[in-house]
C-alpha cells in the first residue's frame, strides 16, 4: 500500500511539473508574439483547494508566486511553509472581507482584489498598526457586470488623487476579470480597456510604479498577455480540476 501511494504521488508530481513547464513555455511564446519579453509576465499559481504536496511540485522547480482566494486557506499555507523556513510571495486574489484584513497584512506580497473605498481604508488602518506598507491593485469592473466586484473606471482617478491619505498603501496598478466566453477572443476589449486605463492613470498622475495589470486566467491568458497583462492568475492549467 505504501509503495502504491508513493507511486501515485510521484505520478501526480510529474503531471503537475509537466503542465507547469508547458504553461510557462506557452506564456513565453505569447509574450514574444506580442513583442514582449517573457519576464514581463508573472505567473501567479492559484493554489486554492490544492494540498501542499501539489504545491511542492512547482516549488521544486523554483516557482515563488502563489495566489489564494480565501484568507483562512492562505494563512494556513503561509503558516505551514514558514514553519519549514520556506518563504514565498503570497497574493490575495479573491474577495477580501474587511474583518479578515488584519490576518494578512504584513504577510502577503500583494492584495489584488481591493474593490471598495471601505476596504482600502481598512487596509490602511491595519497596515499602520503593523508598521508596514501594503502593495495593492485596485479591482476595476471594466465589463460592468453586476455579478463582479470592483470600482468603475471613472471612480479610480479621483481615488488616486487622494492617495496621500493612504501612506501605508502602495498603489501598484489594476486587476480585472473578463466575462467567461466560449471564445476567449471576446475578452480582448475588456483587457485592452484595462490596460489603457492603467497607462492613462500612470501618466496623468505621474505614478511610474502604477505599472501592474493582473488579468488573465486559464481560459483567456493568451489574450490577456497580448493586451498587456503583467500578472496571470492560473490554477487549473497547472494543477488540473480542483477537489471538491
Amino acid at each position: 500500500m505504501t509503495a502504491l501511494i508513493a507511486d501515485e504521488n510521484k505520478r501526480r508530481t510529474t503531471e503537475i511539473q509537466e503542465a507547469y513547464e508547458t504553461l510557462q513555455e506557452e506564456i513565453r511564446q505569447s509574450a514574444v508574439r506580442a513583442g514582449r519579453t517573457a519576464d514581463s509576465v508573472k505567473l501567479i499559481a492559484v493554489t486554492k483547494n490544492f494540498a501542499s504536496t501539489d504545491i511542492d511540485a512547482i516549488l521544486a522547480l523554483g516557482h515563488t508566486d502563489l495566489g489564494e482566494n480565501r484568507v483562512q486557506e492562505m494563512t494556513g499555507k503561509i503558516d505551514y511553509y514558514t514553519s519549514h523556513d520556506q518563504f514565498y510571495n503570497w497574493h490575495m486574489i479573491g474577495t477580501l472581507q474587511r474583518n479578515k484584513v488584519r490576518q494578512i497584512v504584513g504577510r502577503v506580497a500583494m492584495i489584488h482584489s481591493v474593490d471598495s473605498l471601505r476596504l482600502l481604508k481598512e487596509i490602511e488602518k491595519r497596515s499602520a498598526q503593523a508598521d508596514c506598507v501594503t502593495d495593492v491593485l485596485l479591482q476595476v469592473n471594466i465589463s460592468q457586470e453586476e455579478t463582479k466586484h470592483g470600482f468603475t473606471a471613472e471612480e479610480i482617478k479621483p481615488l488616486l488623487q487622494k492617495r496621500e491619505k493612504f501612506p501605508h498603501i502602495r498603489f501598484r496598478g489594476l486587476m480585472t476579470m473578463a466575462p467567461h466566453y466560449d471564445d476567449p477572443e471576446q475578452t480582448r476589449p475588456v483587457f485592452k480597456a484595462a490596460r489603457q486605463l492603467q497607462e492613462k492613470l500612470s501618466k496623468d498622475l505621474n505614478l511610474p510604479d502604477f505599472d501592474q495589470l493582473s488579468m488573465g486566467m486559464t481560459n483567456d491568458y493568451h489574450q490577456a498577455i497580448e493586451e498587456g497583462s503583467t500578472m496571470l492568475r492560473i490554477g487549473s492549467a497547472i494543477f488540473g480540476s480542483r477537489y471538491q
